[in-house]
């Protein structure tokens, strides 16, 4: 079974998640998704599977709140990384926190109420071990359990150029990296030339909200609903500084909830989340 790139492993290995939801979109991301979990999540202590969590800034953040929640990813550095967490919820725990990878996870049929699949979908590049890491969740879930379900846009890396061209680079400029970007509009399939300018992200898949939809519901899920969480909330100048007043935070928010669900605005938002639910 092949797995993720692995540049895209080594990148994590090396720390580069660390407080990635902590500034510029990262802060929309988490903020809003964190609302629709609110909104959406039975009421702990409800059991959870963090699948791909990162170094567990959901895990933790739902695990206060009472909820029985196990991380998993596949980056040992971020497994390590989770531990450091620990001293901002001084009175919650983690049920578990192991590497494993999405389409293989050791726990019990049946075993959760609720699974969040926030980063897998976007670096497994084949159809079909999509399917599979979604069917795992399937399996994992009991009847009528929820799975939240993140993705990137095809828009988002020709989106992000343009809101920094001729300010932090000259990507719009470079041929391979508008190869790049045109391959990734056609089939979703973002694979960086080693001899672009563009230092981004490695090999990855990148979704349209209805194919997303679609791939959920091939898995079994059933009502599957894509949301955009960010909204266009990038074309928000100096947003880190802007996100610190509570009142201008609010605004910010209430755009992408406004949008969120509108089809002609979802391919806007560069990450998208998907709800769905295993039937009864």
């Amino acid at each position: 079974m092949s797995t993720i790139d692995a540049d895209v492993l080594a990148a994590y290995n090396a720390g580069i998640e660390k407080n990635r939801l902590r500034s510029g979109l990262g802060l929309v991301e988490f903020a809003r998704t964190c609302e629709i979990l609110t909104e959406t999540l039975p009421a702990p202590p409800a059991v959870i599977y963090d699948i791909g969590g990162g170094y567990g800034e959901y895990a933790w953040w739902l695990a206060a709140r009472g909820y029985t929640v196990s991380l998993f990813d596949i980056s040992e550095r971020n497994i390590e990384m989770s531990a450091d967490l620990a001293a901002e919820y001084p009175k919650a725990q983690l049920t578990a926190a192991e590497i494993a990878d999405a389409r293989n996870i050791a726990m019990p049929d049946e075993s959760a109420d609720a699974i969040l699949l926030l980063g897998p979908l976007y670096h497994i590049t084949e159809y079909g071990e999509r399917l599979a890491a979604l069917r795992e969740s399937f399996r994992l879930l009991k009847p009528g359990g929820l799975i939240f379900t993140a993705a990137i846009t095809r828009y988002a890396t020709l989106l992000w150029a343009t809101t920094v061209y001729g300010e932090r680079n000259e990507l719009l400029g470079d041929a391979d990296f508008i190869e790049m970007v045109e391959r990734e509009l056609r089939d979703g399939q973002h694979i960086k030339k080693t001899s672009a300018s563009y230092a981004g992200m490695g090999r990855s898949y990148f979704h349209l909200p209805r194919e997303l939809a679609d791939e959920i519901e091939a898995a079994g899920f059933v009502n599957a609903e894509v949301r955009g969480v960010i909204g266009a909330s990038w074309l928000v100048p100096n947003l880190d500084e802007q996100w610190k007043d509570p009142k201008r935070r609010e605004n910010i928010l209430r755009t992408v909830r406004m949008t969120e669900k509108e089809d002609a605005v979802l391919g806007l938002s560069t990450h998208i989340l998907a709800i769905a639910e295993k039937p009864r």
